[in-house]
């Protein structure tokens, strides 16, 4: 038995193949389609492993991937919302209650810590998997968000901070090559090997986890750092709804009320969150059925043909269905007939959906003003439009300790005073990135934490946790923001033609390649 302050002795770190493998098997006892879930997996663990020199090669073998430089910086660049919230098929069972949900919120953590081991171990690989694997468990966000999945507690943190050792410890090269772990303990019957008897005794299923109240959800909203105005606004809908309902199952003559919201705000505002949070109030209130979130921007619509297009963005539209559809940048579909033939699908799948899908399109307030305005189906289901303001240095350090708190990393007053100097060291403006900056910086200190013990042969608990003021002394270029800065609204009002512009032939988007395997192309 050990002490509280030592770290148990821990079974090896899967390779990234055998983690992705047990993923699509907890996938599948979970009703998860297995390629969807693979895909994310992929994203993920791309995303974690981009800073690693070299990852690239490992990820490709291990995925069984073509070898292609490209291949990898587009699943990174798809996964890299991964890091900061669930991906979508977590996020479902997570808001259905599903009993499956910490089995597959384990597995796609232990996907984000077999990728910090991709190539030439790097430090800010570690700090991408350590608030990648929380972000899955407990959905930390931009500020945190709601408690660890249902069932998960101090015994699977424990075990992801086990992993994190041997990650530190590879770092040092004081180990051989990590072989594949024994099956996942918290994985269900069926992810253990082909050969493994079926179970003599049937244990009990567990109890069904309830679904979360529009009050506890309310009180969530309230408890994020900032966005007073965005709260008050969140509360009126709310109430205003749940009226609506009300006169509804009355018999009374209710009006129509567009769901449907602009979300106008700088990068890292808090609008993802806050979108997830809108889920499951709707649903709580009996106007979705499912409440999940899917997160998409345009590479996610458009398509290298023309015609595909709308098939992909019907596909895209069919997984939201009875949840929240989140566009992200969506002033990025105007300008050219592949975005427009986006948007004409996504007005008529709205209408088709009207009673059980909602949609938040989400950007830089000036471009999306103009984007609305493009296009009449727009203008007349968008009449909601919530604005994000900046954070505060204030709460962005508090944001900083919250998601510090959620990959289980303990973060001083020491800490945040330094990081209150960086903070007023650093110009603000909208390519700032407000709380994913912050973020930026709590996965370099990971990573910076990771190096300083990386010749600590059996660090302690308390030594895998704590943060130190000179963990957040990092290289210039890791500090800056993912994001890129302001679109003109030149940049989103469409061009004059050109020869650029896809021929009637070949009708493939202008700067591509024809797409011949449409099937890669990932959808939550």
């Amino acid at each position: 038995m050990t002490t509280p302050t030592q770290v148990p002795t821990q079974a090896p770190a899967p390779t990234l193949a055998a983690a992705l493998e047990a993923l699509a098997r907890v996938a599948l006892d979970a009703g998860v389609d297995p390629t969807t879930a693979r895909r994310e997996g992929e994203s993920l663990a791309a995303t974690v492993a981009e800073p690693s020199r070299g990852a690239f090669l490992d990820w490709c073998a291990e995925t069984g991937r073509p070898t292609s430089a490209e291949s990898f910086q587009d699943a990174a660049s798809r996964g890299r919302r991964y890091r900061a919230a669930p991906t979508a098929s977590m996020s479902l069972l997570a808001t259905t209650g599903s009993t499956h949900a910490p089995a597959y919120a384990a597995a796609l953590g232990d996907v984000a810590l077999a990728a910090a081991g991709l190539g030439t171990p790097d430090p800010r690989a570690t700090g991408n998997a350590a608030t990648a694997a929380a972000a899955q468990l407990g959905e930390p966000g931009s500020q945190g968000g709601r408690p660890p999945a249902p069932g998960l507690g101090d015994e699977v943190a424990g075990s992801l901070l086990q992993q994190l050792s041997v990650v530190q410890r590879k770092l040092a090269g004081l180990g051989a090559p990590v072989p594949a772990a024994p099956a996942d303990p918290l994985a269900s019957p069926t992810a253990a090997a082909p050969a493994a008897p079926a179970p003599t005794v049937e244990a009990e299923p567990e109890p069904e986890v309830p679904r979360r109240t529009v009050e506890e959800l309310l009180a969530e909203l309230d408890g994020l750092v900032g966005l007073a105005d965005v709260k008050a606004e969140i509360h009126r809908q709310a109430a205003v709804l749940r009226v609506e309902g009300l006169r509804a199952d009355a018999g009374l003559k209710a009006a129509t009320i567009t769901r449907h919201m602009i979300f106008n705000g700088n990068p890292g505002t808090g609008k993802t969150t806050v979108a997830r949070l809108v889920a499951g109030i709707y649903q709580a209130l009996g106007l979705l059925s499912k409440g999940q979130l899917v997160e998409v921007d345009r590479s996610e619509l458009v398509a290298g043909y023309l015609g595909q297009t709308a098939m992909k963005t019907a596909e895209v539209v069919a997984s939201a269905a009875g949840g929240v559809l989140f566009i992200d940048e969506a002033y990025s579909l105007s300008g050219d007939q592949y975005g427009t033939e986006a948007i004409d699908t996504l007005v008529k799948e709205m209408e088709d959906r009207r009673d059980d899908l909602v949609v938040i399109v989400a950007g830089y307030p000036l471009p999306m003003q103009v984007f609305i305005a493009q296009n009449p189906g727009l203008e007349s289901r968008f009449r909601t439009t919530i604005d994000f303001a900046d954070y505060t240095d204030d709460e962005l350090v508090d944001i900083f300790g919250v998601m510090a708190t959620g990959a289980e990393y303990d973060a001083g007053e020491p800490v945040l005073t330094r990081l209150r100097d960086v903070l007023a060291g650093v110009r603000r403006g909208p390519t700032l990135g407000n709380a994913r900056y912050v973020r930026n910086l709590l996965e370099a200190a990971i990573g910076r934490h990771a190096w300083r013990l990386r010749e600590v042969d059996a660090p302690t608990l308390e030594q895998l946790r704590t943060l130190d003021v000179d963990d957040l002394d990092v290289p210039a270029e890791v500090l800056e923001p993912e994001v890129e800065g302001p679109v003109a609204v030149a940049d989103v009002v469409p061009p004059e033609p050109t020869d650029s512009e896809p021929d009637s032939e070949s009708g493939t988007e202008p700067g591509t390649e024809p797409d011949t395997e449409p099937d890669r192309e990932e959808t939550p």
